[in-house]
C-alpha cells in the first residue's frame, strides 16, 4: 500500500472533465444583483466598505436557516474552526479525536492550536467518524470530538454527545463536540435538524469549491453557546480591545453575496442530490464498485459522489483505475480525502504511532470521479460510460491475477 496516496491522476493534461469542479455554488443574476447595488452602495469615500449591516443580516438568516441561536462570520472556514478551538485554550497534552479519513485543514487547526491530535477510524459505509472507534480512545484528557460530516455524508451527532457525557473531562467537564460541515451546508442530520443546530459548535466554509460560495472564500460558525459566539467575535476582530485577536472579517460584498447563495442553497442542493443519485443508479450494474449510500432528506448532499474499488484492488488497483480515466477517457478524478497522516508531514509527525488500518485500506480503494449539477446530460452520460470502460478494463488485470 503507498504511504504517500496520490490525490490526482498522474495524467493531468488534456483533460476534458477537470479533477473536481472548481466552483460548487454558482451564480445567477440574483447574484450579479446583489453585487451591483453592494458596490453602489459603498463606493463612497465617506462610508467605502465599513458598512456591516449586510454582515449582520447574513449571520441572522444563517441562523435561521440552521436552527442555531448564534451564527458568526469569518474570512474562512479554516480561521473559523481555529477560532473555535482557540476558545477552548487547549494546554499541552489536551487532545482533540477526529477521523483519519479527512481534509488536513481541521487537524493543522487542532495541532496549530496547541491540541493534541488523536485519529480514529472511520465507518466502512459513510466514512464518517465511527462511534466505537472514537470511544476506544477517549480519555481523561479528551477535551473535543471533533466530527466531519464528510463529502456531505451527513453524521447523527447524537452518539457523540453521549460519548462526551460519559467521559468527561476533570476540569472541564464533557468533551465539546465540534462540527466540521464544509462540506454538508444546508444538509439534516438523521434527527430531522439541520445541520448548524446540533453540537456545541458547526463551522461552514463558503470556499470557492462548497456548497455554497461568497466569492470563493468565507466561513461561518453556528453556535447555541453564547459565550462561545462573544468571544468568536471579539477574536475576528482584534480582541475587542480586551484580548489577542486578528482581522478574519468577512465583506460587506461577501455578505451580500452569500444572503442570496442562502436563500438558493436548497435549490442547489436538491440539483446535486438528483445528479448523485441519477450517477448511482447508471453505476448500480458495475460489480467491482462500491457506490455511495442513496439516501433521502437532504441527508446526503453528495459534496463528493464516492467510489470505492474491491479490496485487492487497493492501491494500485484505484490508482490504475485513475489513471485508465485520466488517459484514455479524460475524466479527471480525486482521492478525497487520504488518510491525513499519510498525506502531511506534519500530521505525520505529531501523529507518530497512531496507526488506522481501516482508514488506510478504505482511503487506498477510493476515488471520486467528477461530478457537478450543471454539468449536461451528455457530459454525465460520457463519464459514466468511461468509468464503466475504465473498470472493466482494469478488471481484466486485477480480477484474473
Amino acid at each position: 500500500m503507498p504511504t504517500n496516496p496520490a490525490t490526482v491522476p498522474r495524467t493531468l493534461t488534456g483533460l476534458r472533465w477537470p479533477v473536481e469542479p472548481a466552483q460548487g455554488g454558482w451564480y445567477t443574476a440574483a447574484e450579479h444583483e446583489a453585487v451591483r447595488e453592494m458596490l453602489a452602495a459603498c463606493d463612497d469615500w465617506r462610508t467605502g466598505w465599513k458598512n456591516t449591516a449586510p454582515v449582520a443580516d447574513f449571520e441572522e438568516a444563517f441562523a435561521t436557516h440552521t436552527g442555531a441561536n448564534y451564527a458568526v462570520t469569518f474570512n474562512s472556514g479554516g480561521t473559523a474552526l481555529e477560532m473555535v478551538l482557540r476558545h477552548l485554550d487547549l494546554q499541552p497534552g489536551d487532545e482533540v479525536v477526529s477521523c483519519a479519513i479527512n481534509f488536513v485543514g481541521p487537524h493543522l487547526a487542532v495541532i496549530g492550536q496547541g491540541g493534541r491530535l488523536v485519529l480514529t477510524e472511520p465507518d466502512p459505509v459513510t466514512l464518517n467518524l465511527d462511534p466505537a472507534d472514537a470511544e476506544r480512545v477517549l480519555s481523561e484528557r479528551t477535551r473535543a470530538i471533533l466530527l466531519t460530516h464528510w463529502n456531505g455524508a451527513v453524521a447523527d451527532i447524537r452518539p457523540f454527545l453521549d460519548l462526551a457525557h460519559n467521559h468527561p473531562h476533570p476540569v472541564h467537564g464533557p468533551p465539546v463536540v465540534i462540527v466540521d460541515a464544509a462540506r454538508a451546508c444546508g444538509g439534516r442530520t438523521p434527527t430531522g435538524a439541520p445541520v448548524g443546530a446540533e453540537g456545541w459548535a458547526t463551522v461552514f466554509s463558503f470556499e470557492s469549491k462548497k456548497l455554497m460560495t461568497t466569492f470563493g472564500q468565507g466561513g461561518m460558525v453556528t453556535t447555541q453557546d453564547r459565550a462561545l459566539a462573544e468571544n468568536l467575535r471579539r477574536l475576528r476582530t482584534y480582541g475587542g480591545r480586551t484580548q489577542w485577536g486578528v482581522n478574519q472579517m468577512l465583506s460587506a460584498m461577501q455578505a451580500a453575496v452569500g444572503i442570496v447563495q442562502l436563500e438558493r442553497l436548497d435549490e442547489m442542493n436538491t440539483a446535486r442530490i438528483a445528479r448523485a443519485h441519477e450517477r448511482t443508479a447508471h453505476l448500480a450494474e458495475i460489480e467491482q464498485l462500491t457506490l455511495p449510500p442513496t439516501v433521502h432528506d437532504q441527508t446526503h448532499l453528495y459534496y463528493r459522489h464516492n467510489l470505492l474499488v474491491p479490496e485487492a484492488w487497493a492501491g494500485s488497483g484505484r490508482d490504475a483505475l485513475m489513471e485508465t480515466l485520466a488517459a484514455e477517457h479524460k475524466v479527471g478524478s480525486i482521492v478525497n480525502d487520504p488518510v491525513t497522516y499519510l498525506s502531511h508531514d506534519l500530521i505525520r509527525a505529531h501523529t507518530t504511532g497512531q496507526h488506522c488500518p481501516r482508514a488506510e485500506q478504505l482511503a487506498a480503494r477510493l476515488l471520486c470521479p467528477c461530478l457537478h449539477p450543471r454539468m449536461s446530460e451528455h457530459d454525465e452520460a460520457a463519464i459514466c460510460g468511461a468509468i464503466r470502460q475504465a473498470t472493466a478494463t482494469v478488471a481484466e488485470t486485477y480480477d484474473a491475477s
